[in-house]
């Protein structure tokens, strides 16, 4: 009896993520969606914040990238930890190199170091990756939304390139995320969640959250939301603030990157439930639905899960074996969906059958992930 009741919930937790993503998607279809006014009040005045860890190849790139926006209020801090810079030369007064003189190894310290440095008090900062490239709009995107009020606001991140299959299946992920997490989130009146780049804040509430927080390894964007959103602020959506980002092209790469994120999800997962809590006490809907987001567990293991308790129930049989498979399939059309909306390419759609492989590497990342923070801190790109 005992066990009947744990395999029962055990099937709850895992097949209740099948069916949330339909759910999210009837509400949102449901709602009706908010125009911003686009009002332009003043052009605030923007740190760009670019961190680099041992490898700047692609910094000349992202540089030449920000210089081109739309956008004459701002400066450009390159903040290169352990990295040799003898071969990076910007003639543009707006781009400020910072080399700490003691390895930072943290995200959160390279940006708070920045912010050190300023030379100007900046009332807004955007954090970018040394590996993306901007839309020429971009500042201007999300200029919409803080004159709204908002506080924090994420961007849209695109793939750079698909020329492997890693990538386009890597940029499907991305689209699943950015359309559930972000834009049917910010559309049910959540919040969407951080990309851990292409995205902005007052330099006021970053500072607030990280100044008394000395957060190491990966994983500092899911501490950030978790603050902001435990405050009951807001995280607005920009899908129109267009940040391109570097893929993944091989499964070491992969592995690596995947290690480092997975371990930061058991790490930090729990935050989840205080948020939840929070919810409840505040009557926030707002904190509720993004502390259940944060208790999901990552798309692959919940994949896998789903499909270890359908080969399971294809012995029990009964009732169970058709809730299932109704639960895959509903997820299977929810993930359409986002590709749909996110205008998926031919690329993406043919990459699909290379999902079990995919998934396996990811299976080997948890594998790994008590050690991911020492194998690597962060994604070195290949650069042909």
């Amino acid at each position: 009896m005992i066990l009947d009741v744990l395999w029962l919930v055990f099937q709850l937790l895992i097949g209740y993520n099948l069916v949330l993503p339909i759910l999210l998607y009837a509400g949102y279809l449901s709602v009706k969606k908010r125009t911003l006014v686009k009002l332009n009040k003043v052009e605030y005045d923007y740190a760009v914040i670019v961190t680099a860890y041992e490898q700047t190849d692609l910094l000349p790139a992202v540089v030449s990238s920000l210089l081109k926006m739309e956008y004459s209020n701002y400066l450009i801090y390159l903040v290169c930890d352990n990295c040799d810079v003898s071969d990076l030369h910007f003639r543009d007064e707006r781009v400020i190199l910072l080399r700490p003189e003691k390895v930072l190894a943290s995200n959160t310290r390279s940006h708070l170091y920045a912010i050190a440095h300023f030379k100007r008090e900046h009332e807004l900062l955007t954090i970018i990756d040394s590996d993306n490239l901007v839309d020429r709009r971009y500042l201007k995107e999300l200029n919409v939304f803080f004159d709204q009020g908002f506080e924090a606001v994420q961007g849209l991140r695109r793939s750079k390139q698909l020329g492997t299959t890693i990538a386009s299946l890597d940029a499907a992920r991305d689209l699943y995320y950015h359309f559930f997490d972000g834009k049917v989130m910010f559309a049910l009146g959540s919040s969407a969640t951080l990309a851990g780049s292409g995205m902005a804040f007052k330099t006021s509430l970053y500072v607030e959250s990280f100044i008394n927080h000395d957060l190491q390894g990966a994983g500092f964007d899911k501490v950030l939301q978790a603050k902001i959103v435990s405050k009951n602020l807001r995280i607005a959506y920009a899908p129109a603030a267009i940040v391109y980002d570097e893929k993944t092209a091989n499964r070491t790469q992969l592995e690596n990157q995947r290690s480092r994120w997975i371990n930061t999800w058991f790490k930090y997962f729990s935050l989840g439930f205080s948020i939840i809590g929070r919810g409840i006490a505040n009557l926030s809907w707002n904190q509720f639905l993004f502390g259940t987001i944060l208790l999901r567990p990552p798309l692959f293991l919940f994949i896998l899960l789903s499909i270890l308790c359908f080969i399971i129930n294809l012995f029990l049989g009964g009732i169970g074996l058709w809730l299932w498979i109704g639960g895959l399939l509903a997820f299977g059309m929810s993930f359409f969906v986002a590709l749909r909306h996110g205008r998926a390419n031919r690329n993406i759609y043919l990459a699909l059958v290379g999902i079990p492989s995919f998934i396996f590497v990811q299976l080997r990342s948890l594998m790994r992930v008590r050690h991911a923070n020492k194998r690597s801190v962060a994604t070195r790109h290949i650069i042909k």
